[in-house]
Parts: C-alpha cells; structure tokens; sequence
C-alpha cells in the first residue's frame, strides 16, 4: 500500500476523534484534544491529496470517518444497534473500497 494512502487511513482515524470530540467535549483538555486531531486529520488529508486524486482522497476519508464515527458512539456512547445503520455502513464502506480500487495510485505533484 502507498505511503499516501496510510495518511489518508491515519487521516480518517483521527476524524473519528474530533467529530466525537466535536459532540462530548466539555473543558479545556477534551477542546484542546479535539482542535489537535483536526489539525492532524486535515494535515494527512492534504499530504496525501497533493499526491493522489484528490476526490477519491477526500471520498475515502469521509466515508471511514463516518463508519468509524458510528461504530465508536454504538461501542462507547451507547447509541441504539440498528442492523440497519450497520448495513448502510457496510455499504458506504464497500464503495469506498471499490473507488479505492478502481483508482490509479499514480502519484502526481501538485500544481
């Protein structure tokens, strides 16, 4: 796998963190810790796009944040399990691997 596409996948790792932080911060250090995953998700996320399509970039990011987003406030914040949020999620995940898939990892330097 391509050095670029880690970043995109540690990108999308710390989404998960500040959209969750977004939502249950409450003090200084829980705000601090969420303004510093969003530095380091949107840090990777640019890296990687100087390199790579920038809308299959962005289309990976979003949609692993998002399954990644649900997932954790299920197991942690105990949201309701919904077979069907799960199957959607699965779906939304098959198309960001399936666009993964399909794009050339031609790496490219920005203009």
């Amino acid at each position: 796998m391509n050095t670029n596409w880690v970043k995109v996948f540690i990108a999308a790792f710390f989404e998960v963190f500040w959209v969750i932080g977004l939502k249950h911060a409450n003090d200084f250090w829980t705000w601090t810790g969420t303004v510093i995953s969003i530095i380091i998700s949107f840090y990777l996320m640019i890296m990687a796009g100087r390199k790579l399509p920038v809308g299959t970039v962005y289309a990976v990011f979003v949609g692993m944040g998002t399954a990644g987003t649900v997932i954790s406030e299920i197991i942690f914040f105990g949201e309701p399990f919904n077979v069907s949020k799960i199957l959607l999620i699965l779906f939304l995940l098959a198309g960001v691997i399936g666009l993964k898939l399909v794009t050339k990892d031609n790496v490219q330097e920005g203009a």
